[in-house]
């Protein structure tokens, strides 16, 4: 700040202005609120300096830091922004919201929903608001709530209207507004050149020509606002200058606060939303660093935007929220699901619980964990993104099994499979179980099938019908891991010996009789050394199971990080040990754990062990719900991925109803990705990764997009998802859905 400091002084002895009129403070590292004199126009801001030129490197130096501590979990500190009766940042709770799904002009039907949200332990609604008449209805709801006793905050969740944001300032606590398109709406996403940075921040301007008023108002009535940037929605000035990027995204919410600023307006609070968790990850990591290096302490909003429904959308909220929330980033959530916005709160209110059980400073349980990690020094690069992938062990010359296909090169699903289960009357269950396809009884590989199997104990030798059954996957070159000890007392051919480090070392990675390759376990905290050895020994693969006494998340980070110093390519697998019967828990608690690291590009599958006695998931379950996880996390797609709108009072369809028959057609399309969108306002733009979109445009219509282009309009309802069926198919990417074999009897080999 010293610099920045000198640079506005220096201006001021130039004669161009003084350092007020810039709205630059003088209080301390996080930003002063005294400040007197204000900016009027665009030439009148000291904006942030430039990224490109680098120029903000040069005044702040580089970025550093992204969250308070790499080792210990510690809530990034946060200055307090107030809401009516609630209050955001790291001195406060988390708080917890939603949005209405209500036509907002239904006074009394959003009162309702409203009241019944916060009967449900919500700290704040979101209500949208599309123009005068909603603006207007806005004050009776707050007047009904009120006289019902209900204090709740009312957020007013703004596009392309500053005029109406002005009039709602009246009636509701917060205002959401869009950097995309509060002043820039421009949509036709054409390539704007600009010629040099020069260009592009002469488009100002209008900014501070539409945005100004607003702040004024929130400072006088001391409403709070979230800057809410969407990966989907930057303007068009944003994407050709920046790209789609999470750069782009953090520089237009910048813009922004440093409007804001200049107001010395400081009661806001920023988003950085996307579909995609890894970008949603990246952007918010990366605007917390910008803060760092700033000087700035705002409170961060987290959610992943259109996370869809049931178990995948639990999962994708889990990767991006509780990825953040891991780290102490994170002050107020929500998760948007496809869903009635009560069904919202448990898994709202339980990451934000899991977040704050992991607190040091909270929990001595969760400060012993991870305390008791070894030091290692962190060098995660969080300004981009990329993937470490374990290279895939080969096949040798000789071997009648082909190991390679044991693991996939886009991530891995291994399978926890008992030995009842290799009976011969649940043979053929099991291979459907793990998702094969049958042909006269017998399995075969297909897309979402388990890679491998994990057996704790092998069946014997004796039990002629258990060792067929396995045969059988052997056969199409699905792996069976089996514990080294148990193929000590009873060989399997073909197997992968699993050993946990310390054995393999002693043992030098003597392989028990028949098997193929042997599999190591680790807990992370083996020292450097031990973790280093694991290059001579060259198994197949790495479990990384880490016991309850270490912090998964810093154990395996070290780990991690042991393996890129010693340059070891073996792909990991994560062991997942449960003994939930929630599946919505398990979703919530692999999405926060795993999904965490795979985040940050650390992993190569997953493996769910059910432990203890409920054993309450099916094989079919849990090799669903870990392709979720990795599909969640970017990494293979088994699946058709949808992108639907939490819905809202813009809404021109019922969007739960829509988008179950829209995942009954089109489930089926693994690498294809469908956008079901509400309005036009979460069309084109939100539908950043979509191939197919689905759009509301005016009640009982629909437009079709490939891409984010047109192609179909005015579609009536009651065709539409025929037509998308269509769309697809002309594009050249449908594939029919798989017939099911009927039950035949099992041949004989």
């Amino acid at each position: 700040m010293k610099l920045y400091t000198a640079i506005v002084a220096a201006i001021s002895i130039a004669g161009l202005r003084s350092a007020n009129s810039f709205g630059i403070s003088s209080r301390d590292r996080f930003g002063s609120t005294g400040l007197k004199m204000v900016a009027r126009t665009a030439t009148d801001l000291l904006w942030t300096p430039s990224i490109k030129s680098g120029e903000r490197d040069e005044i702040f130096g580089p970025i550093q830091k992204y969250c308070e501590d790499l080792h210990t979990v510690v809530r990034r500190k946060t200055r307090t922004v107030e809401c009516g009766p609630v209050k955001f940042g790291s001195d406060h709770p988390i708080v917890r919201q939603t949005m209405a799904t209500t036509f907002t002009a239904d006074v009394d039907a959003t009162v309702e929903q409203v009241m019944r949200c916060a009967d449900k332990g919500f700290d704040l609604v979101r209500i949208t608001v599309q123009g005068k008449r909603e603006a207007n209805a806005c004050a009776k709801i707050r007047e009904k709530l009120f006289k019902k006793g209900y204090d709740i905050p009312l957020c007013a969740d703004m596009h392309f209207q500053p005029v109406v944001a002005m009039l709602v300032a009246d009636a509701v606590e917060k205002i959401r507004i869009n950097p995309g398109n509060f002043a820039d709406g421009r949509k036709d996403f054409e390539n704007h050149v600009y010629e040099s940075e020069a260009d592009y921040v002469k488009e100002r301007d209008y900014l501070v020509e539409a945005f100004v008023p607003l702040v004024e108002k929130c400072k006088s009535l001391n409403r709070a606002m979230r800057i809410g940037t969407n990966h989907g929605s930057l303007s068009s000035r944003v994407l050709s200058f920046y790209g789609d990027t999470p750069r782009g995204m953090v520089e237009s919410a910048i813009e922004f606060a440093d409007i804001c600023r200049s107001q010395d307006y400081h009661n806001f609070v920023f988003s950085m939303k996307a579909s995609n968790p890894l970008v949603m990850v990246q952007s918010y990591r990366l605007l917390s660093a910008e803060m760092y290096r700033l000087g700035w302490d705002y409170p961060l909003h987290l959610g992943v935007t259109e996370a869809g429904e049931g178990e995948d959308g639990r999962m994708k909220s889990a990767i991006g929220i509780g990825s953040l929330l891991a780290d102490g980033i994170g002050d107020t959530i929500r998760v948007s699901l496809t869903e009635d916005p009560e069904f919202e709160y448990e898994p709202c209110n339980r990451l934000a619980e899991i977040a704050l059980d992991r607190v040091a400073a909270r929990n001595s349980k969760a400060k012993a964990r991870q305390e008791a990690v070894k030091p290692y020094l962190d060098t995660r690069d969080i300004t981009s993104f990329s993937r470490r992938h374990g290279a895939l062990p080969e096949k040798n010359e000789g071997e009648t099994a082909d190991i390679s296909e044991f693991l996939n090169p886009n991530g891995s699903v291994i399978n926890f499979v008992t030995l009842d289960m290799l009976k011969s009357d649940n043979a053929q269950y099991l291979y459907k179980e793990l998702g094969c396809k049958l042909a006269v009884g017998m399995p075969f590989k297909d897309i979402a099938t388990a890679d491998s199997i994990f057996l704790r104990t092998s069946p014997p030798s004796s039990d002629s019908a258990a060792r067929k059954s396995l045969r059988r996957l052997q056969d199409v070159n699905v792996g069976v891991i089996v514990p080294a000890e148990s193929l000590e007392k009873d060989p399997l051919q073909n197997a992968v010996a699993l050993m946990n480090i310390e054995d393999a070392i002693a043992t030098n990675g003597k392989l028990p009789e028949g098997a193929i390759r042997a599999a190591i376990t680790v807990t992370g905290n083996e020292d450097e050394d031990t973790i280093a050895a694991i290059k001579t020994l060259n198994p197949a693969m790495i479990f990384l199971s880490v016991p309850e006494g270490l912090s998964t998340l810093h154990a395996s980070r070290r780990f991690f990080e042991i393996l890129k110093k010693h340059e070891i390519s073996t792909p990991v697998i994560h062991l997942f040990t449960t003994d939930l019967d929630d599946p919505y828990e398990l979703a919530l608690q692999m999405g926060t754990k795993i999904g965490s690291l795979l985040t940050d590009g650390d992993g190569d599958g997953v493996l769910v062990e059910p432990i203890g006695e409920k054993n309450a998931f099916s094989v079919d379950f849990l090799r669903r719900t870990s392709f979720g996880l990795l599909q969640g996390s970017r990494m293979r797609n088994t699946k058709t991925e949808f992108v639907s709108c939490p819905s809202c009072g813009r809404t021109l369809f019922d969007l739960q109803e829509t988008t179950a028959k829209i995942q009954t057609a089109t489930g089926h399309l693994p690498g294809v990705t469908v956008a079901v969108m509400g309005c036009i306002v979460n069309g084109p733009g939100e539908m950043a990764d979509a191939d197919f979109g689905y759009v509301g445009t005016l009640p009982g219509k629909i437009d079709l997009y490939y891409g984010k282009e047109v192609v179909r309009k005015n579609i009536a309802s009651e065709t539409a998802v025929d037509e998308l069926v269509d769309l697809i198919k002309e594009y050249g990417m449908w594939q029919d859905l798989p017939k099911e074999e009927e039950n035949v009897e099992m041949v004989a080999n």
